[in-house]
């Protein structure tokens, strides 16, 4: 791993020597970070993993290799930022789980021929949540908020592979309570256009806290993601796996039977599932440029929501977008839980 990291920042000391401060700042981020790769990373940034793409979220939530021509799909993997994305606005919200609602903005831009930049912003509420005191006295509510800012740099190294960093400092506010991290996501991409063939390696979430919220030092859901995409001959679907959660083998969780209190929780950890609790399936249908429809499973998504009262379609997602010369739409729906049903939109503008 470190082999990887000190040779792609090589390569962009290289090629993109006018970038050398964000190149720096995400080194020294990276390098502090490495320890943390084999160990279990805190909850309390797990919104990081949520994407503000609605084709990802069709897609299952994690993907880091479909090539589309949309600025909202660049937070799965910076290299998938390109001068193709001129002057690219993208708009992203998020009705989540109980009163949650997510918002963004992005923009990119071409730097040259063979490299771009972007910037975005996100932001994170969880609506009104009743504050109280230690003795269980009402002294109010709160809302609790996540915001990041990023900055996103990517090259073409060669014609069929481009890589690409992202620099984000990350803002929450919870009641009386705040805290800042900064954090780097590196990513490479590999397409075969000719194959219609996309290989993505991402590692996300590199960097830590610079202000914590109290005496504790949370950390960063640190990750590294392999992904493929491919159609095959004449056939207008493009298929994805996407690896995650590489760092730790292991992930177990809870069944919990039909709910009744006699009935034991028990522990899931078989090969299997740890397996496919680290894969995310996909099938995108594209006939054309400019409409496409996707599918997507997440085992991990289903597992964590393994109650009683889940549906059949928690681990499913579907998602749709339609282009029409300089502007473009999608949404993308996905029910992980009974009570819980979320809803994706997206607006795209070419400037």
């Amino acid at each position: 791993m470190i082999i990887f990291v000190l040779t792609l920042f090589a390569i962009y000391y290289q090629q993109m020597r006018h970038f050398t401060t964000l190149a720096a700042i995400s080194l020294s981020l990276a390098t502090a970070s490495l320890p943390a790769l084999a160990g279990d990373s805190s909850p309390a940034y797990n919104f990081l993993n949520i994407t503000s793409s609605a084709r990802v979220y069709g897609l299952g939530g994690i993907n880091i290799s479909t090539i589309d021509d949309d600025i909202n799909v660049v937070d799965q993997n910076p290299a998938l930022l390109g001068p193709e994305f001129h002057n690219q606005l993208g708009i992203n919200y998020m009705h989540y789980i109980g009163g949650s609602n997510f918002a963004g903005v992005k923009f990119g831009t071409r730097a040259t021929d063979h490299s771009a930049w972007g910037l975005s912003v996100q932001y994170f509420g969880y609506g009104d949540i009743p504050e109280t005191d230690q003795w269980g006295e009402t002294l109010g509510s709160f809302s609790p908020k996540d915001m990041t800012f990023s900055a996103i740099y990517s090259h073409d190294i060669t014609d069929r592979l481009r890589g690409g960093i992202q620099l984000k400092g990350i803002y929450s506010s919870y009641s009386d309570y705040s805290a800042f991290a900064l954090a780097t996501d590196l990513g490479l991409n590999y397409f075969d256009p000719e194959r219609d063939l996309s290989l993505s390696l991402v590692i996300a979430n590199l960097g830590g806290q610079v202000k914590r919220f109290n005496e504790t030092y949370d950390r960063l859901p640190i990750d590294v993601r392999l992904g493929w995409t491919q159609s095959f001959e004449e056939l207008p679907v493009r298929f994805s796996i996407t690896a995650w959660n590489l760092t730790k083998w292991k992930l177990p969780y809870y069944e919990t039977g039909d709910g009744t209190s006699a009935n034991e929780l028990v522990l899931k950890e078989s090969f299997g599932s740890n397996l496919f609790r680290h894969l995310v399936f996909a099938a995108d249908i594209v006939p054309n440029e400019q409409f496409h429809l996707g599918i997507g499973y997440n085992y991990a998504t289903r597992t964590d929501m393994s109650t009683y009262s889940r549906n059949i379609l928690s681990g499913f997602s579907i998602g749709a977008g339609l282009k029409v010369r300089t502007f473009g739409v999608g949404v993308a729906l996905a029910q992980p839980h009974t009570g819980a049903t979320t809803l994706m939109l997206n607006l795209l503008v070419s400037l």
